[in-house]
């Protein structure tokens, strides 16, 4: 049997990188400085500046990210903040962990938030607008700044999924009042276990963050304000500063693998995630939307190809969110493409002779149908 093609494979990151991370572990671990290190700083230095922002906080995760970023802009009790409906569950928890509501906005056929249907959804409870880049594709920001100018709300980027990406040149974190991001095992840039940053451009949060990750203490033994234990540790830290200074060749070559299912994929009957002129992907997923998706998936698995779907079941559609009062039908783009959508492999690590397999393994079911 063919050996199994994984979506994910981070046993091939690890050696790949083997000998450049084995020595910042043993230096980590030999200082035994393991909390607030100096290493923690200048890895914050590093992600603003690839960020194109003045500052950023390094988390513990993006969920926390995300808390710590609504609880910067005063988000609390019976505030509303809008997103999208076909997110992953993290990005409307965060807003119920501050007691507020999530609202939710319908998507348009890129998957992306609408912007016409967030300025629906504004009422004198909106206290934030939290647009979610999904798939290294960032929603129209140009025009969600508007109405946050226009309303006067400030925004909040879900950026968990899009390290690297660009609209109108700009990178995802630096066009809202906060961006939020994961270094969860399975992102583009990622960590050896959970974390995530904040970026901003202003003053004023920074300081705010630096006391609420750890605390609220300014010193050992001075506590400012009641914070939270959301801080990253030395060890995670280390690893992503090595691992940040291959981010963009690691980008460029997820690029030319979605190039080759482009080429190979175009005369299908399947929806392809072609960027336009103003969006830089860095396709932290790729995403194919089909109707025969369950079917495409288990043959590929016969074929021993691993996909995914990112997300089988709504946020408004989950259990949890049944007391928010939406049913089946609030969101039927977002519905119709959680029953559509397939992500196939596409990491750096796959080799062009494994993407061409795929897109022949894909061929051949739908020229057999």
């Amino acid at each position: 049997m063919k050996k199994l093609i994984r979506r994910v494979d981070l046993s091939k990151q690890w050696k790949s990188e083997e000998k450049k991370i084995l020595p910042v572990i043993k230096k980590i671990l030999s200082s035994g400085n393991y909390i607030g290190s100096d290493i923690i700083s200048n890895l914050e230095k590093k992600i603003a500046k690839y960020c194109g922002t003045k500052y950023a906080v390094c988390t513990n995760s993006g969920t926390d990210a995300l808390t710590l970023g609504m609880h910067i802009l005063n988000v609390k009790n019976g505030d509303e903040v809008i997103t999208p409906p076909n997110s992953f569950i993290a990005s409307a928890a965060s807003i119920v962990h501050l007691g507020a509501r999530p609202v939710f906005a319908e998507v348009n056929d890129n998957q992306l938030i609408d912007p016409k249907e967030i300025e629906r959804k504004i009422t004198k409870k909106t206290k934030a607008i939290m647009p979610v880049h999904l798939c290294g594709k960032m929603a129209d920001m140009q025009s969600i700044m508007n109405l946050s100018k226009k309303y006067n709300i400030p925004v909040i980027e879900d950026c968990a999924q899009s390290i690297g990406s660009k609209f109108n040149l700009k990178k995802s974190g630096s066009y809202g009042n906060i961006g939020c991001f994961s270094t969860h095992p399975l992102k583009t840039l990622n960590s050896a276990g959970d974390g995530g940053f904040i970026v901003t451009n202003n003053l004023k949060y920074y300081k705010k963050l630096k006391l609420l990750i750890n605390h609220g203490l300014s010193d050992r033994n001075k506590s400012q304000c009641f914070g939270y234990v959301s801080r990253m540790d030395s060890l995670q830290a280390g690893i992503l500063l090595e691992r940040l200074k291959s981010l963009n060749s690691r980008i460029e070559l997820r690029r030319k693998n979605a190039e080759i299912y482009f080429r190979e994929l175009k005369n299908l009957p399947i929806k392809l995630p072609y960027e336009n002129n103003k969006e830089f992907n860095t396709y932290h997923l790729f995403v194919i939307q089909t109707k025969d998706r369950q079917k495409l998936k288990n043959h590929l698995l016969k074929k021993a190809i691993e996909t995914g779907v990112h997300y089988p079941i709504p946020i408004h559609l989950q259990p949890a969110a049944k007391y928010l009062g939406y049913k089946k039908g609030d969101f039927k783009k977002a519905e119709m493409q959680s029953k559509t959508v397939l992500s196939l492999p596409i990491s750096e690590f796959l080799k062009k002779n494994e993407i061409i397999y795929i897109c022949n393994m894909i061929k051949k079911f739908f020229n057999e149908k």
